[in-house]
Formats: structure tokens, C-alpha cells, sequence
């Protein structure tokens, strides 16, 4: 199915910007520096052209001619004569101060434009643009010299181009060098714009908007004076004087860094308001458009700056959006300054949405924007699904968009009530466009409104279905079948559960429509309910399905195979084991189709045949897919070999066709990794395409559907995201090989760790890093098992041999650092829990050898740590916000969720190196515990942070009690422990009802004072009303088996014993928690083993309940891993359990507990 548009990404200033002059921020641009130095290194024997005679000609400062003649030369079209004046021109930078005073010579003197115009732009780039500036090295009065001839020049220079120019070199020289010292410029800048032409205010102006940024704390001082002068310009005659004051002003309020400095400037709102009223009227709609974008980043910097005037603002700007006669890029500016603002959550919660009428009269708009579509023949003919949006207009694509970041950033109870007043008369409309409008806004608003629509999800997609199959028109059919689509994406897998009888017939009718638009896009939408749908939904549809899908591959249009084809991969990858009976009709004809699909028009298809062939055989299994194996795997190989081009997609199917093959083979695979290697590493190695250039020297360039561009600064960075999504492909699919293969991969673990290793920073894509982190546990357990089984390093190099200790600690020394200082620098909180939960894992796979790294780990914890609490202390300011609502509430704890996964993570990770270290790691610990951890135990905490912080010390206590060294904690944890056994929260009562039985099993004498304390809280857990709810049924066992623990590790502190068997035993057995079950119906055979009489009571009263217990959960022992209640070997002791009680225990006691119990289970009892 085709996604909706994502929001564009923005990028914010995080806080004032300060140059160190003039070094620029290169983080993500290193491979673009590299290649541009390399660019420049290429001109250096041309440069050596220029002659000594040639240079001190060009230098005279008595003669401007020669001078003049090198600017003029440096924009000859003749390429061979330019690069001979760009040589020359770099040899005189090797004389910075004659340069630069020559420059500003004719900058201030040459009578030809050009010349002057040149002359600015050269200046500003030697001193502002280059790698090096030469600025830092020129004399104290020749810098004095040219700040005082830039001034002149600004104050004089009749020609607005070149003054402008003036104007950009002062900004980013003043940007630099202020604090250092240049007293004259702010009173020279308050002259120009109080007495100047309106030429020179708007250049003075711009300079101010500019410099705000970098001095704007150096501005404070003069706040009022600065309100003044543009409250006056703003309500100047010139149009530019006022865009240039109001870019001025927005360019201050961004820069001020408190709220009350900002507000000095909000009642210039209206006039601010009235200069894009203003530009409207006189029909300047290229000035409005300015104005509308200044407008969208004040609105992105400081929302709550329009606060005292939001009705009045938000009227005007939807007066605009609404006004048909404007140009779509006007309306589309106003409209982005809305959606802006209701972005704008974190700063400005719930102000939008408070606001009257407004998201009702914006959602509106944005439906009305759907309208922008023609009904192109063009459409009905499409070969591709990519071509599929021929007819959409430009307001369609913007109403698309913001549709969904509105539905994401108000929630499902602003934004559906809209939808309830609008859509169902569209739905009735005659109108073909408005029955489209309404079908595409329920799909884009879909995502952002997934809690309101689970609540009915019948009710939600019953339009599309309606319409799906009964509208005449094949776009809105088309429609109807793209919500269908949505809607099993992002109301998932409820929508699959609740409303597959309805969904499921209508996508296949859809299937037999007469357009074969239609008939893909079901297809395509059959992809996505497949892979939300529990199988057994899907089993009696699969007939019928089949048949359908296999009668469109031979159906003849391309577009129709191609979707069929994905179709039958999914429904594949749902049925698994039960595919088996189709496997012999639809392998053959795949097998043909990758033979017979030839031709580039043909490539999709042949892709689609090989991910469907790779996803059949994981679906039927290695025994079934064997006999075609290695039929399919030449075939493979030998398309492999011929090559693909730059431009041809098989390569990425290819390399995840191989990586099912994998899954599906397992270790027969291993033979075909001198084949699948090399191109899926070299993808994983691919450097990414990036070019930086001057954000004004970007021109009109033609957008390309895989470059991405961001604005950092003064530069324009274009990245080509296609080279980025492969080698995130080639990532996971490495991390998939050394998953699957473990020993079977050693001989290529060198070449993948030195690859994903250096990715943990590789900040151009998160997929990237996601990949390299999940690879690392994996790539260790490799090793580990290759040093286990003795597997040779290289079967190719037998002197390397084996694989050993030393190699191993190795591996674990080149993955665990560079892990370890990724976290505190990664940008995303993510990746940032992921990775804490790879150096859980990696600490486990790496045992004792964990320990050398333990420093270095606390220290990142500690820093990760912080900044988690600060981004979360930042995000709970925003509750005392007066917009703050129940809405609002919700998302904030959506928004925490995250850090608290980063906690979570932290926790595991504290648990596997105690796990591993046990209680010599402790002290290391304890820095960690004590700032961090034992501060969350406390009762204002919220649910999440207090069950985090009891998990950790539940494995302190677990893993770190030899030798009393966890006893210090005791007293500390207790008291928060049984308190959190009272808790509202399930999670917190599971953490603390455990808790309490670790501490029982583990500190021996030193919790039987605490015994008392121990017994009523867990038997507040056992009965409360509803323990054995679904959402209580887990902290009530974790109860039930911790009690267990401390009858059977403290019971000289229990009191009432004949009480506390009692209720243990009537618990028994347990079924939700599996975990706890194995642990509780292996206790209680120890206890039996043991001999205490108080499990079966002084008359054995107990016994039947005993032997109830053993015959509910013996017989899971076999079952699978989730349904399993005791293990094969507590199975087994219970069976000599029984053998034991029939030597000792009177027949007709036995027959009596015995009674009631089915024959065959008496039998496995007894056997």
C-alpha cells in the first residue's frame, strides 16, 4: 500500500548560536569535506600558473586595472580561461591583508557594477566562506580598515544588489568578530534605520535579522530602542522596509532567550499581521509569501508568542488558506503556519485545540484541499503504482500532509468529531471528487486517531467497505480499497480480530473490479491485513484466496502481477505449515516467472518472484523447500552473476531473498555464503552521497525523489536516501546470517564487526544504527560458540586456527567500548534504550570478561542517565502550562514512555552484569544506585520510574547476596517494597511482590525481622478483589510464588504456618506467568522431597489438592515454551512423589485423592 506523505523534517536552533570564527559544524558533512578538499586539491597545479609578476600585478594597490580584469575573468564562460583566473586569484590569498584591501578597494571605487558586485562576494567569501578564513591572520589595522570600509560601503553604495551583498558580509563578519570588538556597528545600525533611505533600512534591517542569532544577548540592553524602530518600520509606506522589519522582528524573538524579553515585542503582532494584510491587498502575493514565512518560523521557535492575539492571527491566516482566488502557494503557507502551530505541543500544549472553531473550520480546509483532482485518463492506463497520483493537484499533496500531522498532533478526540460532521454527506455526495475527499481524509487521519477508532473499528472502516465495492467510480473505489489498506495498518491487529468477516470478502470482490487499478491496490491491501491477522482468520479465506491470486498472475497487466505476487508472499508468511497444499501449484509457476521475466519492464516482477519464492519456503519449511532448493538457489546465483545496474531494485530483493533462503535452510545454507557475501557486505560498506552547498547558491534546482534536503545554518545538505535504505537492507540482513548461522558464520565475523562497529555513529540514518547495535550480541555469540566447538577462523587459511579464548576476549575488547561511548552521544532516545538493552546482552554473552569495561559503563550510565531525566523533568514542565488538558496528559505520557525505556534497558543492563558478576561488582554499582536508582523508590515517583528502580534492587538482592554484601540495601528497600505489594499499578505490584521473595530466598536471617511486614503484604496481593483479573493475574501469581519462598526459606518466622500452607496451596496451581509457575510447581516438589509436613497437613488433608496440582501441570512438560508449567524434571520428581506416597500412604487415602482425576493422567502419575 502507498503510505501517506511523511511531515517534512524541521530542524530546530537549539539555543544561540555562537561561531568560533569561522569553524562550521561538520558533524554529519565529513565525507562531503573530504570530497571537496580533494576537489579543490585538484586545481593545485593550476594554480601554480600564476606567476609572481602576474600576482604583484594583480595586487598593485595604485592601479585597479589588472585587478579588475582577475573579477571579471573569474565569471568567464570559457572554463580553460576561469580556471587560469581562479588559480591566479588563490595565489594572491597567500598575501591575505593586500588581498583583502584590494578587494575592498574596488569594492568602494570601481565605477562598473560588476566589478563592485564581484568584489563583495569575494570579500565575504575570504573572510567568512573558506575552509580557512583569512581573516585570523590579517593585520590588527587592516581588520580595523575593513570593518570601517563594509560600514561606509553600507551606508553609500546606491546599487541594492551589491548593498545587500555588503549587508550579508557584515552579518557573518559581525557574527564572528563582535564580542572581539566592534563598537561602531550597533550605533552605526540604529543610525541607518531611524535616518536613513528606506534602501538602507531594509540592508540595516536584514543585517540586525541576521545578527540576532549570534548577539543577541549584546542586544538585550537596547530592547526598547529596538521596539521602537520597528514598530516605526512597520508602519512605513515601503513594502521591503516592512518585510525586512518584520523578519527583523521574528529574527529577535527567536534569538531572546527569555520568555518576558519576548514579550516586550508581542504587541507588535497586529502591525506585523497588517504588512501581510498589506502585500495582499496590492496584489504582492511574492511579498505575502515572505511574510508567511516568517510567519511559520516564529511560529516554530516560539508558539506562545501569538498567544494574546491567537483568535486574531489564526482568523487571518485561515481567511487566507480558505481564499480561492490566491495562489496555491499563499494558501499553502497559511496553511503551514496552522499546522505549525498545532505541532507546537511541547511548547504550547493544548493551545490550539481550546481555541473555538478552529480545527473544525481547519479540518474543513484541508478536506476542501482534496477537491484539487481531475480525473485523468492517464490514471486509468498507469503501468506503475508510482504513477498512480496522475490528476492530484498541489492543494491535494498539501491537504494530504497535513491532514495526518494534524489527526497526529490534536488526537482522536478533537479531530473525529470533525470527521463525524463532515465526512458522512461527502460519502453521499454526487460529486465523484468530494465521495474521493472523504475516503483519503478518513486514511490520512487514521494514524493520529488509532485510540478513537480501536474503540469501534468495524464502525471505522465500514465506509471504505460500503464503497469498495458499490461506487461507480474506479478513483473512489480506488479510495475506499486505500483506506481499507490504512486502516489495517494503523488500527492493527484489532481491526484483523473484530472485523475480518467483513474486510476479507470485500478485498476479494475488489480483486475481480474492472479496473485494474483497483484490483492491485486490493492486492497491495491484502499485504497489508495479512500481516496483522492471526492466522486462523485468514484459514477459511484461503481457498478462495488462492484461486484469486494465482488468476491475476495470469492475468496479463504488469501492474496486477506485480501486487498479486507481493499478495501471495504475505498470505504465505501468514499460513506458514498450512501453505503446504498450495506449494505445489505456485512454486512451479514462480520458478517459471523468474525464468521467463525478462527484459527491463519485467524487473519488478522478477524482484516480486523471488521475494514471494524465498517467503513460500520459510512458510512450508526446509523439508518441504529442499527437493527445489538447489534449483532455486542456481537460479538465483546465476542472476546474481550477470550483474545488475545502478537503476535495477533486484539487488535489494535479492539480498533478502537470500537472507529467507537462510532462515529456511539453516545450516545447508552455509555453502552459499562465498556467494551472498561480497555484494551484501559491499552494500553494508556503501559511503553516504552527500553534497553540502551555500543554502543562496542552491538556485532553482529539479527535486529528486531520493535526495533529501535539510537547511543547517548557511548550508543546504542533500542526501540520496536510496544509498542510505540499502545499506540499512545490507545491515539487517548481516544481522539476520550471523543470527541464524552462529559457528557456521566465524569465518566472516572479522569482516562484519569491522563494518557494524564503526556504524554506532553513523548519524545519517537511525535504521543504520539500529542494525549495527542488534548485530553486536549476536556477533559475540558467534564467537563464543565457534570458540566452544573449536571452529576453525578460516577453513581457507588453516594456519589462523581455531577459534580461542584470546580471539574471543578480543572480539569482546573490539564490541564493548566503542558500544559503550556510542550511548551517551547518540541523538535519538530510541536507539539509545536499544543500545542499552545490546550491552545487556552483549554482558551476558561475555561473562567474566565484562568486568574490564565496568568503569567506563558506569560513567556512560551516569551521563545517560542525566540527560534522560533532564529531557523528562524539561517534558513535565510543560503540565503546569494553563492549556494543559486531559489530551495533553496523554501524550505527555506517551512522549515519556520513551526515557522510561531507556531506564528499563539501564535496569537490564545493571541485572546481566550482576548476573555475571555477582556481589564484587557492587561497589562499582554503587554510585549508580544511590543517585539514581534508589531516588525513584520514592512514593511521588511516577508508576514506571518506581517499578524501574524496585526491578534493580530486586536484582541486587538476587544476584549479589553472597557474603551479606546486599544486606546494606535492606532497611532502604524494604519499606518501598512492601508498599509497592499496595500499589494501583499491576507492573509495580509484580516488581515488589517478587522482590519480597528474592529477599525472602536470599538474605536468609537477615529478613526474618521483616517476615511480619512480608506476610501481609503478599496477602494483600492474593486477595484483593479482582487478583485474578487478566491485568492483575501476573503480580497475584508473582505473589502466590513468593509466599511459597518464604515458607519454605523463612518458615521458622511464619506464625501462623497452617494458615499461610493453606493459602499458598489453594493458589496451586499456577498458569498466566509461566516463569513463576516452573519456579512455584518445582518448589512445592522440593518441599514434598524435603519432607514438610506442613504441605500436606497434619492429617495429609492436603493431599488431593497436592495431587490436583501434579496432575494439571505433568502433563504440560512437553508442551511449548509459553504453555509449559513444570519442566520435564520436575515432572519427573513428581512422579516419584506419588511412587513414594504409595509405599507410606494408606491405599484408600490414595484412591480418595485420586478421585476425580481422569484415567490417563492417574496413569502418567503412577507410571
Amino acid at each position: 500500500m502507498g503510505r501517506r506523505a511523511e511531515p517534512p523534517t524541521s530542524f530546530e536552533r537549539a539555543g544561540r548560536k555562537k561561531l568560533v570564527f569561522f569553524t562550521r559544524d561538520r558533524r554529519q558533512v565529513s565525507e562531503l569535506s573530504r570530497a571537496r578538499e580533494a576537489a579543490q586539491n585538484s586545481e593545485t597545479p593550476a594554480a601554480m600558473a600564476g606567476s609572481a609578476a602576474q600576482v604583484q600585478a594583480v595586487l598593485d594597490m595604485s592601479n585597479l586595472t589588472a585587478f579588475e580584469q582577475l573579477l571579471g575573468g573569474l565569471t568567464s564562460v570559457d572554463n580553460s580561461a576561469r580556471t587560469q583566473y581562479e588559480a591566479l586569484f588563490n595565489e594572491c590569498k597567500k598575501q591575505g591583508d593586500v588581498l583583502c584591501l584590494q578587494l575592498v578597494k574596488a569594492l568602494r571605487t570601481s565605477a562598473q557594477v560588476e566589478t563592485r558586485e564581484m568584489a563583495a562576494i569575494l570579500l565575504r567569501r575570504v573572510l567568512t566562506k573558506d575552509e580557512v578564513s583569512l581573516w585570523a591572520n590579517l593585520q590588527a589595522q587592516t581588520q580595523a580598515g575593513i570593518k570601517s570600509e563594509l560600514l561606509k560601503s553600507l551606508h553609500e553604495e546606491q546599487n541594492k544588489r551589491i548593498a545587500g551583498k555588503v549587508g550579508d558580509t557584515v552579518s557573518e563578519l559581525a557574527a564572528g568578530v563582535y564580542e572581539e570588538g566592534w563598537p561602531e556597528l550597533l550605533p552605526f545600525l540604529f543610525q541607518c534605520v531611524t535616518t536613513g533611505s528606506d534602501a538602507l533600512k531594509v540592508t540595516a534591517l536584514n543585517v540586525f535579522g541576521e545578527l540576532a542569532a549570534y548577539i543577541g544577548d549584546s542586544l538585550v540592553p537596547h530592547l526598547a530602542t529596538l521596539h521602537g524602530i520597528l514598530a516605526q518600520c512597520l508602519q512605513a509606506a515601503d513594502m521591503e522596509v516592512k518585510l525586512a522589519s518584520l523578519r527583523a522582528c521574528c529574527a529577535f524573538v527567536d534569538s531572546l532567550e527569555n520568555q518576558h524579553d519576548r514579550a516586550k515585542f508581542q504587541d507588535l503582532l497586529p502591525a506585523m499581521l497588517q504588512t501581510l494584510g498589506g502585500a495582499l491587498q496590492g496584489g504582492d502575493e511574492a511579498s505575502a509569501q515572505d511574510a508567511l514565512s516568517m510567519f511559520i518560523e516564529l511560529a516554530g521557535s516560539d508558539p506562545r508568542f501569538v498567544r494574546k492575539h491567537l483568535a486574531h492571527v489564526v482568523d487571518a491566516m485561515m481567511t487566507i488558506a480558505e481564499h480561492n482566488d490566491l495562489e496555491n502557494g499563499t494558501r499553502h503557507l497559511a496553511t503551514e503556519f496552522l499546522v505549525t502551530l498545532t505541532e507546537a505541543r511541547d511548547r504550547a500544549p493544548g493551545m490550539m485545540r481550546k481555541l473555538p472553531n478552529f480545527v473544525p473550520r481547519l479540518f474543513n480546509c484541508l478536506v476542501a484541499f482534496l477537491l484539487d483532482i481531475e480525473d485523468e485518463q492517464e490514471w486509468h492506463t498507469a503501468e506503475k503504482e508510482e504513477d498512480g497520483d496522475v490528476g492530484e493537484g498541489e492543494r491535494y499533496d498539501v491537504g494530504q500532509e497535513c491532514l495526518d500531522r494534524v489527526a497526529i498532533a490534536l488526537g482522536a478526540n478533537t479531530v473525529l468529531p470533525c470527521a463525524a460532521a463532515t465526512i458522512p454527506a461527502l460519502l453521499q455526495d454526487g460529486d465523484w471528487r468530494k465521495r474521493h475527499a472523504a475516503l483519503v481524509a478518513m486514511a490520512q487521519i487514521a494514524e493520529g486517531c488509532v485510540k478513537g477508532m480501536k474503540k469501534d473499528v468495524a464502525g471505522a472502516v465500514a465506509p471504505c467497505l460500503g464503497a469498495a465495492t458499490s461506487d461507480p467510480h474506479p478513483r473512489v473505489r480506488w479510495a475506499a480499497v486505500n483506506g481499507i489498506g490504512q486502516l489495517c495498518t494503523d488500527l492493527g491487529p484489532k481491526i484483523q480480530e473484530k472485523a475480518h468477516a467483513q474486510i476479507l470478502p470485500v478485498l476479494l470482490k475488489c480483486m475481480e473490479d474492472s479496473s485494474h487499478r483497483v484490483q492491485s491496490h486490493a492486492a497491495a491491501a491484502m499485504v497489508n491485513f495479512s500481516e496483522g491477522c492471526p492466522p486462523e482468520h485468514m484459514q477459511p479465506y484461503l481457498d478462495a484466496l488462492m484461486n484469486k491470486l494465482l488468476q491475476m498472475l495470469q492475468g496479463g497487466h504488469r501492474m496486477v502481477q506485480e501486487s498479486a505476487l507481493t499478495a501471495l508472499a504475505s498470505v504465505a508468511d501468514n499460513a506458514q505449515t498450512a501453505f503446504a497444499k498450495y506449494y505445489s501449484t505456485v512454486l512451479p509457476f514462480l520458478k517459471q516467472i523468474l525464468v521467463g521475466a525478462a527484459g527491463k519492464e519485467h524487473r519488478m516482477l522478477r524482484a516480486k518472484a523471488m521475494e514471494c519464492i524465498s517467503l513460500v519456503g520459510m512458510a512450508v519449511g526446509k523439508e518441504q523447500f529442499a527437493p527445489d532448493a538447489r534449483e532455486v538457489m542456481d537460479l538465483l546465483m546465476q542472476l546474481q552473476a550477470g550483474g545488475f545496474e545502478d537503476d535495477d531494485t533486484t539487488a535489494s530483493y535479492m539480498q533478502q531473498a537470500w537472507t529467507r533462503l537462510c532462515k529456511c535452510l539453516g545450516r545447508d545454507f552455509i555453502q552459499y555464503l562465498q556467494v551472498v557475501m561480497p555484494p551484501l557486505l559491499k552494500s553494508a560498506q556503501l559511503k553516504p552521497d552527500v553534497q553540502v552547498t551555500d543554502a543562496e547558491d542552491a538556485g532553482e534546482e529539479e527535486e529528486e525523489d531520493d535526495v533529501e534536503v535539510i537547511a543547517v545554518g548557511d548550508k543546504r545538505i542533500s542526501i540520496r536516501t536510496s544509498v542510505l535504505e540499502e545499506k540499512a537492507t545490507a545491515c539487517n540482513m548481516l544481522c539476520c546470517y550471523v543470527d541464524e548461522l552462529k559457528e557456521g558464520f566465524v569465518p566472516y565475523l572479522q569482516p562484519v564487526v569491522e563494518t557494524m562497529v564503526p556504524l554506532l555513529d553513523f548519524y545519517f540514518h537511525e535504521d543504520v544504527r539500529k542494525a549495527a547495535v542488534a548485530s553486536l550480541p549476536d556477533i559475540l555469540r558467534a564467537g563464543k560458540a565457534g570458540m566452544e566447538k573449536r571452529v576453525m577462523r578460516d577453513p581457507s587459511n588453516p594456519a589462523l586456527g581455531p577459534v580461542d579464548a584470546a580471539y574471543f576476549a578480543d572480539l569482546v575488547r573490539f564490541v564493548v567500548p566503542p558500544l559503550v561511548k556510542a550511548l551517551h552521544k547518540e541523538p535519538e532516545t530510541e536507539v539509545q534504550a536499544a543500545m542499552l538493552e545490546s550491552l545487556a546482552d552483549c554482558a551476558g554473552v561475555a561473562g567474566a570478561l565484562i568486568s574490564e569495561y565496568i568503569p567506563s559503563m558506569i560513567e556512560e550510565f551516569q551521563n545517560t542517565l542525566a540527560a534522560s531525566l533532564e529531557r523528562r523533568s524539561e517534558r513535565n514542565k510543560r503540565a503546569a502550562d494553563e492549556d494543559f488538558d486531559a489530551e495533553e496528559h496523554e501524550a505527555l505520557k506517551e512522549e515519556q514512555a520513551a526515557e522510561d525505556e531507556v531506564f528499563d534497558q539501564f535496569a537490564e543492563c545493571v541485572g546481566s552484569v550482576l548476573r555475571e558478576l555477582k556481589a564484587p561488582v557492587l561497589p562499582a554499582l554503587e554510585p549508580l544506585l544511590a543517585r539514581f536508582v534508589a531516588p525513584m523508590l520514592a512514593p511521588d515517583k511516577s508508576p514506571e520510574e518506581r517499578r524501574i528502580a524496585i526491578c534493580v534492587f530486586d536484582d541486587v538482592m538476587e544476584h549479589a547476596s553472597e557474603g551479606g554484601a546486599s544486606v546494606r540495601y535492606l532497611d532502604g528497600f524494604a519499606g518501598p517494597c512492601f508498599a509497592g505489594c499496595a500499589d494501583p499499578d499491576a507492573d509495580v505490584r509484580q516488581a515488589s511482590v517478587y522482590g519480597v521473595g528474592v529477599m525472602a530466598q536470599r538474605l536468609g536471617q537477615h529478613f526474618t525481622p521483616h517476615v511480619p511486614n512480608a506476610l501481609r503484604a503478599l496477602a494483600g496481593v492474593i486477595s484483593a478483589p479482582h487478583a485474578r483479573s487478566e491485568e492483575n493475574a501476573s503480580a497475584t501469581e508473582n505473589a502466590i510464588s513468593a509466599l511459597g519462598k518464604l515458607l519454605e526459606f523463612q518458615n521458622g518466622a511464619v506464625e501462623d504456618k497452617a494458615g499461610a500452607y493453606a493459602v499458598w496451596l489453594e493458589q496451586l496451581p499456577l498458569r498466566e506467568d509461566v516463569v513463576e509457575a516452573r519456579e512455584a510447581h518445582a518448589q512445592l516438589v522440593r518441599m514434598l522431597e524435603a519432607g514438610d509436613p506442613n504441605v500436606l497437613g497434619a492429617n495429609r488433608e492436603r493431599l488431593p489438592h497436592v495431587v490436583r496440582v501434579f496432575a494439571a501441570t505433568m502433563p504440560t512438560a512437553t508442551r511449548s515454551e509459553k504453555l509449559r508449567l513444570c519442566t520435564e524434571e520436575t515432572a519427573g520428581k513428581m512422579r516419584a512423589v506419588i511412587a513414594r506416597m504409595q509405599a507410606t500412604v494408606p491405599q484408600e487415602e490414595l484412591a480418595r485423592a485420586f478421585a476425580g482425576i481422569g484415567e490417563e493422567v492417574q496413569r502418567a502419575l503412577a507410571s
